[in-house]
């Protein structure tokens, strides 16, 4: 390893970042809040923002660690509640205060407010809006030259469809919402206990919570049947932790049990906050008796737990429905609108501004000839009564033609939006490669408007446990005495990769061996039976290092109960190679080795930190020897060990480093006898050290380093925490798309980054690694600088124009909440400068707000789409803060994916729902946003032209009857064939060239210069459309001498040629063709002319001489073969300088989609083997693979005997004198 060197080799820099400093200013979310539980890891290839940042070709690695954004208020209910006053018991008093009940709403409509707030939001599309405007108008029988109906119909369908549309929607999560309102709780009342709806519970009242249900409010622990009031509990729905954690109630309450009388008549009173969204903050006092009693988070359990290994518990209700903290966390439901729609938007504004121009000029231009020359024929046309001058004619004609070329933008674009989205959505909900055959769940789009988003994602923001991870810990290797196990076997003892056919080790010779536990190295079996010394002692630490629990209901099945899923798969795989842990009591560990029951006393745990990265037991063999016995990080117990042990140190890192290469999370086990003389002096101090009223840590932490030393090197353990099936090959395509993903997690930063690696969003090659730690606001700036001058110097300097405009910009104001100790000035921007160069970002120790926050950081700096992914409630507000909300149904309940876009079964389902649908729904929108305006900008724009010709009257150049037809029906089905069948490649190369996703990341399809074109090109078609028919029928006769260049030949001709180019012009975009695809494009055109000839036939113009006028005009004109040659020629100049430019382009101004589709079309006629991939062993730096996701506490609750029943002390004291 090469270090200092600058993008060529690894660039080691270490630099340390800290704790808050109090001195700090609160400022709201624009800043940045510092802690040291919060933890920032980014890992780079340099991104910049907004339109000053540019690419660079570095691969930097980037550590930032303790930092977390400030936790602001939520925004679903402003309470003006400082503290929360209440009585156990008593219903009436409580309801003084006004506190909700316990029902919960997430739906946004009710009955009574569906009609004006959907009608509310619709309306704020501008093309909603201005269709009302109009339809107002054409009720003006002065100035309308339309017929009301011909809006108003056409509107109310588009209301109609969008509304039904949210209708569905939400009677969907009104669904839900009753569903768990409805759901049953035991609430104790006057001495019983009654059944009763979680809707109906109120604050004050006492519930009754049993082993396996979810908690039904914030509810404050009073007695449990565990000892001491212990109550356990799984969080995953609210941090996705699955590991249980232990709850304990105050003794004076937890003596309450489970005496109905007692309860009942138990009338303490809470003083206790606010609520608010601070899920491991929780404080307040009970006065009970005349006592005071304090309250802190390890009392309260909140809605969205779930009782284990808790025959029963009661609780005290303390906040209820959207008061409780996982409600606060679900952030605020918002109306998602895609940027197409905003683009559309403003689009709307500009035609509706170019239109009131022509409007304006067409309106002069009538005044000018009424005054010029109508004036003197109004004996032949007369002014009507309410006309005075030609300013008032004028005035009118303005409007009429507004009426006219109101197609600019037509009613139909909106139904045809709706339907190709409904298209794609569908083709989501039918993808059978994204189903999941285990959980019989498919791919579900929740909603039909964000379709092309799914085209433009550059951020993705996933959550971890449960969406990259299947929370799943496996043994996988382990390293002892210097011995490597775990690799499969041939039959020949040739290594050979693992997989489902790979034969695994029989277990059947340990009885109490579990049958879920998989292993495929039958050496390490044959090593433990031939009763090698190092394995026993290896796996003998194991089963006695841990603070697991252990219950065994039915004899011989054993079902252990661990604080963190590491212990628990580590004690599993000493049980399965006969090393069983039984039973412990807080004095004693009960271990069957090998068939043979010993029991060791328990001295000492010397409990893990985050500080002290280990954890160590001390005990008594039965032998009477003292022994420790220690795992922990390999950084730390490296320091520890005895200089004897260096060689086997050495063999053991190699073995660490292979284990780290494969994503493995690594623990180093030692052991070390201890004299009893130096135990019973050591104890003293402990002792003394734990009754310490100063520096009790420091004292603490002494005394174990005394003990910790000289430690004797066993081996090291390595499980897989398993990912999902495809997440490293998902996030490696997903990165070639040039998408951005950032980890967003309540773990440890150990554990995330371990995950980091195992899924590539981090990579051994990487270039550098910047740790950075400051304990103000200008260190932290100058650290991020730092960083910065490592990837990017040019940023730092004042020319910058990033730099120049924070300079200049003025600044803005801020609220200041409470408790919010923030970073001043621009630090905000300078982390999201420093962040974007990197490939890779993890936050860790997010609180669900937290995560949401970090979403519109991005959002509110950069214009990019932004996509979140998770599984869990502590996900939900992420997933609504962000662009696209992705739930995964996964094992940590439902609320994710009910509040989501889209729910897949699947991460690696994530790169088909973007690359596959997500890119064609882009393409095909845009595409159709192109031809749809195009067509329309020709078809009305020949108004425009006619206007000079026509007296500037407000007189159409078509017939009614093709103006009503031409978006309903002649070309809606070509450019809906199009929209919902067309594509450019297909899946197998999207997948295979993920590249070719980068045109929606930078919206080059359709965007405001795209639109300019469309107009361009629509004013040359009407153009040639108008000009070319107009002069070469002029003065123009038949063959028998009569003249053909009347209004109604004429207005024939121009239509038809119109719809020629158009449909040519659809062919053309067309680049996937079915069945469906030539039918609707040829057959509109076919269908045009038979509605032609029935429209124009003398049947209907004899009965009907008022409605069809054209008598005769299509048998008359189109016999004509000038005709003909006419429709030919205007085709041909429209379209040839449409060839003529997409021939042109790739050749002389190729973009790299260009060259990827030529590659394509190349192998598509001359397939290329496979090039043959060699595995290549980099040479990669160090690196700790180790993770531990324990958490400090568990070992004095043991070591107090507070887990232990008195019947299971009974027991074991019974088994152990026996």
């Amino acid at each position: 390893m090469r270090e200092g060197v600058v993008g060529g080799g690894t660039l080691p820099l270490t630099l340390p970042w800290g704790a808050r400093a109090p001195a700090q200013k609160a400022l709201r979310w624009r800043s940045v809040k510092l802690t040291s539980a919060r933890q920032w890891w980014c890992f780079s290839e340099m991104k910049y923002i907004k339109c000053f940042i540019s690419e660079i070709p570095w691969n930097y690695s980037w550590y930032y660690s303790a930092m977390s954004l400030v936790e602001s208020q939520s925004e679903d209910r402003q309470s003006e509640e400082q503290v929360r006053y209440l009585q156990a018991n008593s219903r009436e008093l409580n309801s003084t205060f006004g506190y909700p009940n316990n029902t919960i709403k997430t739906s946004r409509y009710s009955v009574f407010n569906f009609l004006p707030l959907n009608l509310f939001e619709q309306f704020q599309r501008l093309a909603n809006a201005y269709f009302l405007i109009l339809l107002f108008l054409q009720l003006i029988p002065q100035i309308s030259s339309l017929a009301w109906y011909t809006t108003v119909i056409p509107l109310m369908v588009v209301l109609s469809i969008t509304a039904v549309k949210d209708a569905i929607d939400d009677v969907k999560r009104h669904q839900n919402d009753n569903h768990v309102n409805n759901r049953s709780v035991l609430v104790v009342m006057n001495g019983r206990i009654k059944e009763d709806k979680w809707m109906n519970i109120q604050v004050g009242d006492i519930i009754k919570l049993k082993n396996n249900q979810p908690v039904t409010a914030d509810v404050l622990l009073l007695s449990s049947s565990e000892p001491y009031g212990l109550t356990y509990i799984e969080t995953a729905e609210l941090d996705g932790e699955t590991n249980l954690k232990v709850k304990q109630s105050i003794s004076v309450t937890s003596n309450l049990e489970d005496n109905l009388g007692l309860l009942s008549s138990f009338d303490g009173k809470v003083r206790c906050e606010s609520p608010n969204n601070k899920l491991d903050k929780f404080t307040g006092i009970l006065t009970f008796k005349g006592k005071n009693y304090t309250l802190d988070h390890d009392k309260l359990l909140l809605r969205g737990c779930i009782i284990r290994n808790t025959d029963w518990c009661y609780g005290l209700v303390i906040y209820t429905g959207p008061d409780t903290k996982l409600m606060q966390n679900c952030g605020k439901s918002t109306f998602k609108r895609t940027h197409m729609d905003h683009l559309l938007n403003v689009l709307v504004l500009w035609i509706f501004l170019f239109l009131g121009g022509m409007c304006f000029i067409l309106a002069i231009g009538h005044g000018i000839w009424e005054n010029k020359k109508g004036y003197y024929f109004q004996d032949f046309l007369p002014w009507e009564e309410y006309v005075s001058s030609s300013v008032v004619s004028a005035i009118l004609t303005f409007w009429s033609y507004f009426i006219i070329l109101n197609t600019m933008v037509p009613i139909s674009l909106y139904v045809s939006v709706e339907i190709i989205r409904l298209g794609n959505s569908c083709y989501i909900n039918w993808d059978r490669k994204m189903y999941y055959a285990p959980k019989n769940t498919p791919a579900q789009a929740r909603t039909t408007t964000l379709n092309e988003e799914l085209g433009q994602v550059k951020y993705v923001f996933s959550d971890k446990t449960g969406t990259l991870t299947q929370n799943i810990m496996i043994f996988n290797k382990c390293s002892i005495n210097g011995i490597i196990y775990g690799y499969g076997y041939d039959k020949n003892g040739q290594r050979v990769e693992v997989s489902e056919e790979t034969e695994k080790v029989d277990f059947s010779y340990n009885k109490l061996a579990d049958p879920k536990f998989s292993f495929y190295d039958n050496t390490l079996v044959e090593a433990m039976k031939k009763g090698d010394h190092w394995v026993h002692l290896f796996f003998l630490s194991l089963s006695l290092c841990h603070t697991v629990m252990s219950e065994e209901k039915v004899e011989g099945k054993l079902v252990y109960q661990a604080q963190s899923p590491d212990e628990g798969a580590l004690v599993t795989a000493a049980r399965n190679f006969g090393f069983v842990f039984r039973s412990r009591t807080s004095e004693t560990i009960m271990v069957v080795e090998m068939g043979e029951t010993k029991v060791y006393q328990l001295l000492a745990i010397l409990d893990f930190s985050n500080v002290r990265k280990r954890m160590s037991v001390i005990v008594r063999t039965p032998e009477d020897r003292v022994m420790l016995f220690c795992k922990g990080a390999d950084t730390i117990l490296c320091q520890l060990l005895h200089p004897s042990c260096r060689s086997l140190r050495d063999v053991t890192m190699e073995h660490l480093d292979d284990f780290a290469f494969e994503g493995l999370r690594t623990l180093m086990v030692a052991y070390r006898e201890v004299d009893n003389a130096f135990y019973q002096a050591w104890s003293k101090k402990h002792s003394e050290a734990c009754l310490s009223l100063e520096n009790r840590e420091d004292k603490i932490s002494d005394v174990y380093r005394e003990m910790e030393k000289d430690l004797m090197l066993l081996g090291a353990t390595a499980i897989e925490d398993k990912l999902q099936d495809g997440v490293p090959e998902t996030i490696t395509t997903l990165n070639k798309a040039k998408i951005k993903i950032w980890v967003l997690t309540g773990d440890k930063q150990e554990t995330a980054v371990n995950i980091a690696y195992a899924c590539n969003i981090f990579e051994e090659e990487m270039d550098g690694i910047f740790i950075v730690e400051g304990k103000n606001d200008e260190t932290v700036r100058q650290e991020l600088r730092l960083a910065r001058k490592k990837m990017k110097p040019e940023s730092l300097l004042e020319s910058d124009p990033v730099n120049t405009y924070l300079n200049t910009k003025p600044q803005m104001p801020f609220r200041i909440p409470e408790e919010a100790y923030a970073l001043e000035g621009n630090l905000e921007l300078e982390l999201l400068r420093t962040v974007c160069m990197c490939k890779g970002v993890i936050c860790c120790r997010m609180t669900p707000l937290q995560k949401a926050q970090v979403v519109e950081l991005m959002k509110r700096y950069k214009e990019v789409v932004t996509l979140a992914i998770g599984d869990g409630a502590n996900d939900v507000s992420m997933i609504k803060a962000a662009h696209i909300g992705v739930g995964i149904t996964g094992q940590e309940g439902m609320q994710a994916m009910l509040n989501s876009d889209y729910a897949i079964s699947q991460f690696c389902y994530l790169q088909r729902l973007l690359l596959v649908h997500g890119r064609w729904s882009y393409n095909r929108m845009c595409k159709f946003l192109s031809y749809f305006f195009y067509k329309n900008f020709a078809f009305t724009l020949m108004h425009f032209w006619y206007a000079f010709f026509s007296g500037f009257s407000a007189q159409t150049v078509y017939d009614t009857w093709f103006i009503t037809f031409y978006n309903l029906v002649y070309t809606s089905l070509p450019v809906l064939s199009l929209s919902l069948f067309d594509q450019d490649v297909n899946e197998t190369w999207s997948l295979r060239f993920p590249e070719l996703y980068d045109p929606g990341q930078h919206n080059l399809y359709f965007n405001k210069k795209e639109f300019v074109k469309c107009l361009v090109r629509g004013i040359y078609s009407s153009f040639v459309l108008f000009f070319i028919p107009m002069k070469t029928i002029h003065n123009s006769v038949h063959s028998d001498g009569k003249e053909i260049s009347d209004y109604q030949s004429f207005s024939l001709l121009v239509q038809t040629a119109l719809l020629c180019v158009v449909t040519v012009q659809i062919a053309l975009d067309t680049t996937y063709w079915t069945l469906i695809s030539h039918i609707f494009t040829w057959g509109s055109l076919g269908f045009y002319f038979c509605i032609l000839f029935l429209l124009y036939s003398d049947g209907l113009c004899l009965m009907f001489p008022n409605v069809f006028q054209f008598l005769g005009v299509a048998r008359n004109t189109l016999n004509l073969p000038q005709m003909w040659l006419i429709i030919i020629l205007s085709v041909v100049l429209c379209i040839l300088p449409v060839i003529g430019y997409r021939f042109l382009k790739p050749l002389f101004w190729p973009a790299d989609v260009d060259k990827i589709m030529n590659r394509i079309h190349l192998w598509t006629r001359h397939p290329l083997l496979p090039p043959t991939q060699t595995k290549l062993r980099h040479t990669r730096p160090r690196r700790s693979a180790y993770a531990f996701s324990h958490k400090q506490g568990f070992g004095a609750l043991i070591t107090s005997g507070k887990t232990m029943k008195d019947k299971v002390f009974k027991k074991n004291s019974f088994s152990f004198k026996k």
